[in-house]
């Protein structure tokens, strides 16, 4: 039976590394609640990054919920219907009402032409998604937010270290929103950050994922228990030694599917953005009408074949049931965000996959 390709990995640091921070941990007997770890991660992510501060938290979801919170965000709230539920959801539990609007058919991120058509009294900010780690269109929507008064909140889940016109991608916004989960490029088993842009926001944040606790008897914010760990943390720090190599890895990887995957018919992949350093994290192609199977009958096969690709985004959040009755999760108004979910596919890439493995998955795709 042939192993078992699935779509990503995470990337596991040595034991004998993991093992001294270990040791630190039980000797300080610090498990938690803004622990060394923690606070040298996050300075050491700030700085990799090229951001001014960065605050981590336990996953990406709460990170989403607590950027909210700390900005104030109430009303509506312009997003993508093309992304993970968690974007969505983060704003359902802030009692928040998402305004889904359609997607660019080159980024597949949201078409700012819609979302400036979408902003009514209602409307308090924008959240759009850096899709698969590829650049929103963050000059038109920071003009957008500006012009009409709104806040800009990024969820960058896919865009850890991606630089665009030669800066971090996360300075953008008000906030960018990072996910650190095991299926990342950049992960600590479950985790997340927030990237802000001043020690006081900064600082809002750390009530807010502590409780609200100020000290023994002061609570300031209605906070949750949103820290993340010192073991998380110790294997972020390790993660990070080895982030730019996993990089190259996944580089190679995209540049092989781009090379053996060229004139499949059907199969189209995504350009290669100007201006753009990638992550690499995701290798989506859409399935059309020239190929010999469907996206699904495609899905099928290499499923068959124990080569485990995703369908990612399928289908639209539009279409979940807590969300289906919006009148912007309309049929109608999303035909590119639904053509795409409809033939979009993501193959597996990550830094332990082998060239024969990789050959395998090309081979199915080619009709072998």
């Amino acid at each position: 039976m042939a192993k078992v390709i699935p779509v990503t990995q995470p990337f596991l640091p040595p034991l004998d590394e993991l093992h001294a921070y270990l040791e630190k941990i039980w000797q300080d007997k610090c498990l938690t609640n803004n622990g060394p770890f923690l606070q040298q991660l996050e300075g050491e992510l700030a700085e990799y990054l090229g951001v001014p501060h960065v605050s981590l938290l336990a996953n990406g979801t709460i990170a989403l919920v607590v950027a909210m919170q700390a900005l104030g965000i109430k009303g509506e709230v312009i997003t993508t219907p093309f992304s993970f539920v968690a974007t969505a959801h983060s704003l359902l539990w802030n009692g928040i009402k998402p305004v889904f609007v359609d997607i660019d058919p080159v980024t597949l991120n949201l078409d700012p032409n819609k979302v400036e058509a979408a902003i009514t009294p209602q409307t308090a900010a924008i959240l759009p998604v850096h899709v698969y780690g590829r650049p929103a269109d963050v000059d038109r929507l920071q003009g957008i937010a500006d012009a009409h008064g709104l806040k800009l909140v990024y969820d960058a889940a896919h865009a850890f270290a991606v630089r665009h016109r030669g800066a971090s991608l996360l300075g953008h916004g008000d906030m960018s929103v990072l996910s650190f989960h095991a299926t990342k490029v950049f992960n600590t088993f479950e985790g997340g950050a927030i990237v802000c842009r001043d020690e006081e926001t900064k600082r809002r944040i750390y009530f807010l994922k502590n409780f609200g606790i100020a000290d023994e008897v002061t609570v300031v914010a209605p906070g949750i228990n949103g820290k993340m760990n010192e073991f998380q943390a110790a294997l972020g720090l390790l993660q990070l030694k080895y982030i730019d190599r996993c990089i190259a890895k996944r580089r190679e990887i995209d540049k092989v599917y781009r090379e053996e995957l060229a004139g499949v018919p059907g199969i189209q992949f995504l350009s290669i953005l100007p201006e753009t350093e990638s992550n690499y994290a995701y290798f989506p192609i859409l399935v059309g009408p020239g190929h010999a199977l469907t996206r699904d009958g495609l899905y099928q096969k290499l499923r068959e074949r124990d080569i485990h690709a995703r369908r990612y985004f399928y289908p639209l959040i539009s279409d979940f049931p807590m969300y289906r009755d919006l009148p912007s999760a309309a049929l109608d108004k999303l035909p590119v965000a639904r053509r795409v979910a409809d033939q979009i596919l993501c193959l597996p890439i990550y830094p332990d996959l082998t060239r024969d493995e990789q050959e395998r998955v090309i081979d199915v795709l080619r009709g072998g």
